[in-house]
Parts: C-alpha cells; structure tokens; sequence
C-alpha cells in the first residue's frame, strides 16, 4: 500500500472544500434572506448572513486551491457552528430513520473543516506546505 499523508490531505481538502462550495454556489444564485430572516428571528443583525458567503465562497475556495487552507477551513468551521446554532438546534441529538444522526452532513462538514484546520493542507497545495496558515 503506498502511504502519502500528503494525498490524504489533498483528497479532504477538496471534498469537503467542494462541497461546500457547491452551497454557497447556490446562496450566490439565490441570496442570504432565508439566512438574514432566522438571525433577524434570533435578535441579531441581519447583515450577519452574508457571513454565509465568507464560510461558504471564501473558505473552500481557500481549503481547495491550498491558499491560507487553515484559515479558509476555520471560515467553514465557523459557517457550520453557526448554521447548526441557527437553523439545527433541534436536531442535535436527533437520528434518522436509518439509525444516523440527524445532523450527519453538517457534522461531516464541521469536523472534516476542523481536521483540515488542525493539520494543513499538505504539500499538494498552491501556498505551499509551510507557513502558519497552510
């Protein structure tokens, strides 16, 4: 078995960096007011949706491309804690029908996010394996 840390590191980047992305694909074609009404609903700013863009736009496209990758994956890191708070709270400790949690693609999001932001993006990356943010 050929061992690479570094194409394990690459093949989370891009999974979890893609598929983020592709939801903030789609608050870019259809906008942050569902996300601007349920802050407005909690007593916080509206404007704090288009937060949704730095942790859904920003942040993957950071953690794919391998620039700042540790501070494009706490942007996501952020976006998910912050969606769960929101919109999932009362999912928490729920299961599906098929026995998984409730929450599992957030759960996948935030903690592939958090293992990306904990180890770098490996020598397959645009900025390089060095630095305090990569």
């Amino acid at each position: 078995m050929i061992k690479s840390d570094d194409t394990g590191k690459l093949i989370l980047r891009l999974s979890v960096g893609i598929l983020v992305l592709m939801h903030g694909l789609m608050k870019l074609s259809s906008g942050v007011g569902g996300i601007s009404g349920m802050l407005s609903a909690n007593g916080l700013p509206g404007f704090l949706a288009y937060g949704a863009y730095v942790g859904e736009v920003i942040g993957p496209l950071l953690v794919i491309l391998g620039i700042y990758s540790r501070l494009g994956a706490l942007f996501i890191v952020i976006n998910m804690v912050a969606a769960i708070l929101l919109a999932h709270t009362g999912q928490l400790s729920g299961l599906t029908q098929q026995g998984g949690w409730a929450l599992e693609l957030q759960g996948m999001f935030l903690f592939s996010a958090l293992a990306v932001a904990f180890m770098g993006a490996g020598r397959f990356a645009l900025g390089g394996s060095g630095g305090r943010w990569n």
